[in-house]
């Protein structure tokens, strides 16, 4: 969610600041700063809204300065204002913060009693101000940073800088995630290593409960003990973190076309020898003795699961649960020590899931992370990480990660067919030269686009759309209303096509676009039937079909949009791309911001 940047260097900090701050804009935020000590003088600048405010400012008022922080705040505490905005300042401290201070009401009454005035109202203040107090009554910087973390109960990623020290800086890791980098005579700080990629290609992961003192020469690194930890430094690759749009106008319509690629490259890297060959997945990865499985995220991710229990139960026989990650530990599910729990997250950093995943390791036989961040904190505490491998992904609203999701779990449920005998080698192989199609059949629906955009034009004058879907295609109507409504702020809903009698019928009139999402498969008929409900009560309908569905029941639609013959069981990926296109035009006929759309981040780091 919010981003942090911190740097102990041999230039001026303020520009790599705002340069590195720019590469964290994809997690999302509302106003932006940055403090550096200059000749031992700590002072900050503050702005509300986008980076090009801060950087405003920055001219007319600069920053010297070598060592510095930064952050891009997402409000929680306090509306969107430069007083709330970070770094936060309580005399000789300044601090960054992402995360959320669970007691800082109590902290501040406190503070009050004890004469200090507050001039947010953020919990982040809470922590200037804590940590200035234990400086007052005589402790050092450093020390006063450590008796403040040990008043904080919350989640935190937090970088402290103070006045008169322009080589020092604490760092500290409670729930959110934070990085060290390694230069030459230089350090650095960072959200992740996205942010840090063009200063060092040199990272030590804060473990949980991490606290680290910086200075030019390295970092002594204390785990929540206060023992000296041996953190390992990680090689990253700079491929890997480039954030550029490549000619497109938005990272989204970047990352949409680079579906096909992706899509191969995941297959590649998890089928030996090609699609003739066998699955190459860890050994750990046996499903033969799992009973039951229990798949947990958030969002787009949780839609991913959704999809996913056709398969894992369609082809395996193995019961499956979904849960919402925000809802999973506090209802306290029983778990069996016979099953697995898998977590699905682009980040690995998603707040909620990384709690249901500790809620969960001591419950289950094994926990499984499907993530597109290997070295995220959800693939480093479970039992085995599987990457996705969708690359860097910018845009709020997810896309090729979750088709790479897709993609990964359907692999899984493969393996699990074949673990428990369901899936003989000839039907095996059939279903992957079936997921060897995808890519061929994602760049053919891509020509689409224009048709998609003349669509979108008229969907744009719609203040409420529903999406209908059967079977698999059920969590795609899921995930085609969350697109849209995530970047075009038009309401939307997703429904289950037999559901539409029990209730959202009477949501339809000719106003209300209805898109429903029926490839020529065994429940089409069925689909259909529905959609002709829509249809005798003059609602508009929008059918995504094969040639073959379109020819059948297109007659009397408002918009066809023909894909090519899938295979019905993979259908669910390749019918992702139509309803993000159309969640995109739509938003490009809006004037809405496609890759930061208003009041969303990218990675969900505090509950």
């Amino acid at each position: 969610m919010c981003g942090i940047v911190g740097v102990l260097g041999n230039h001026e900090a303020a520009p790599l600041l705002v340069e590195a701050l720019k590469r964290l804009e994809y997690r999302g935020y509302d106003s932006a700063g940055i403090a550096t000590v200059n000749k031992g003088r700590l002072d900050r600048r503050r702005a509300v809204g986008k980076l090009v405010n801060l950087s405003d400012l920055l001219v007319h008022e600069p920053l010297a300065g070598k060592a510095g922080i930064g952050h891009t705040r997402w409000a929680t505490h306090g509306a969107a204002t430069t007083s709330n905005a970070h770094p936060h300042r309580a005399g000789p401290v300044a601090v960054v913060h992402n995360g959320i201070i669970e007691n800082f009401r109590d902290l501040r009454e406190e503070l009050t009693a004890a004469g200090l005035q507050f001039e947010s109202q953020t919990d982040t203040e809470t922590v200037a101000q804590l940590c200035r107090h234990f400086i007052d009554q005589g402790a050092t910087p450093s020390e006063a940073a450590r008796q403040t973390l040990k008043r904080l109960d919350g989640a935190f990623a937090l970088c402290f800088l103070f006045d008169g020290e322009d080589d020092l800086m604490i760092a500290a890791r409670r729930g959110s995630p934070l990085a060290i980098g390694h230069g030459k005579g230089e350090m650095f700080v960072g959200s992740d290593a996205i942010a840090l990629a063009p200063m060092t290609d040199r990272i030590t992961y804060l473990e949980e409960g991490d606290w680290a003192i910086i200075t030019r020469a390295g970092a002594q690194i204390f785990d929540a003990s206060d023992r000296m930890a041996n953190r390992p430094q990680t090689r990253i690759q700079l491929d890997a973190t480039r954030i550029e749009k490549a000619g497109y106008k938005h990272f989204m319509a970047k990352e949409i076309a680079e579906q096909p690629v992706v899509l191969a490259d995941a297959l590649k890297h998890y089928v030996q020898g090609g699609v003739q060959g066998g699955l190459r997945l860890p050994a750990e990865v046996d499903f033969s003795a799992v009973e039951r499985l229990t798949l947990v995220a958030c969002g787009t991710a949780s839609y991913a699961c959704h999809v996913a229990r056709h398969w894992f139960e369609q082809l395996a026989g193995i019961p499956t649960e979904i849960d919402i990650a925000s809802e999973f530990r506090y209802r306290e599910p029983p778990l069996s020590d016979r099953g697995w729990a898998v977590f699905v997250s682009q980040s690995g950093e998603t707040a909620d899931t990384l709690a249901a995943l500790r809620y969960a390791r001591d419950r289950v036989a094994k926990t499984l992370a499907v993530v597109n961040v290997p070295t995220s904190s959800i693939a480093r505490e479970s039992d085995l990480a599987l990457p996705i491998l969708a690359g860097v992904e910018v845009g709020v609203a997810s896309t090729k990660a979750f088709t790479c999701q897709l993609m990964i779990l359907a692999l899984l449920a493969l393996k699990a067919g074949q673990d428990k005998g369901r899936l003989d080698a000839a039907t095996l192989q059939a279903r992957l030269d079936d997921l060897a199609t995808l890519p061929g059949l994602m760049n053919h629906a891509m020509a689409l686009s224009d048709d998609v955009a003349a669509i979108a034009e008229e969907l744009a004058e719609a203040q409420d759309v529903l999406f209908l879907g059967r079977g698999a295609l059920y969590p795609m109507a899921l995930e085609g209303a969350l697109k849209l409504k995530e970047i075009s702020y038009i309401h939307a809903e997703g429904y289950a096509s037999g559901e539409l009698k029990h209730g959202p019928i009477a949501l339809i009139d000719a106003r209300v676009p209805v898109v429903v999402l029926a490839p020529r498969d065994h429940l089409f008929e069925k689909t259909v039937s529905n959609m002709q409900e829509v249809m005798a009560r003059h609602g508009k309908v929008l059918l995504i079909s094969d040639a073959r569905g379109v020819a059948e029941a297109g007659k009397g639609t408002w918009k066809t949009l023909t894909l090519p013959e899938v295979s019905p069981i993979f259908a669910p990926i390749l019918y992702a791309l139509p309803v993000q296109l159309l969640a995109y035009h739509t938003a490009i006929a809006k004037g809405t911001d496609v890759d930061q759309p208003r009041n969303l981040a990218k990675s969900v780091t505090v509950e």
